[in-house]
């Protein structure tokens, strides 16, 4: 799995290998399915502090449309760890939804007895 990590901040350089660590860790058994994940690390607001720190993470998997989930928190790690959940969470249910045969099919196909 290729991790790009993306940012303008200078605070965020040192997270760049923490953030592709968590990527891969949270992304490992889905790896066969995303080949290329995007992680952006930016501060809303610079430095006037607060709940200012955004973590965009985009997966794109093969075969479905791309997953892109936002998260703000007061330090970059927790908008990470946020961000990769619910992306991980996202992209299960979207390779779910493909799995299941869609209503209409359903009703055509003859029930087996």
């Amino acid at each position: 799995m290729q991790v790009h990590i993306e940012s303008r901040e200078p605070e965020a350089t040192p997270l760049r290998e923490l953030a592709q660590r968590r990527v891969r860790f949270v992304m490992r058994r889905l790896a066969w399915l995303v080949p290329q994940a995007t992680v952006q690390l930016s501060d809303v607001n610079g430095p006037r502090g607060g709940v200012d720190k955004r973590c965009r993470v985009a997966l794109q998997p093969v075969g479905m449309e791309r997953v892109v989930i936002t998260s703000v928190a007061r330090d970059w790690r927790s908008a990470l760890d946020h961000a990769l959940s619910r992306a991980a969470r996202a992209l299960l249910r979207q390779w779910r939804r493909g799995q299941a045969l869609p209503r209409g099919l359903r009703r055509a196909l003859p029930l087996e007895r």
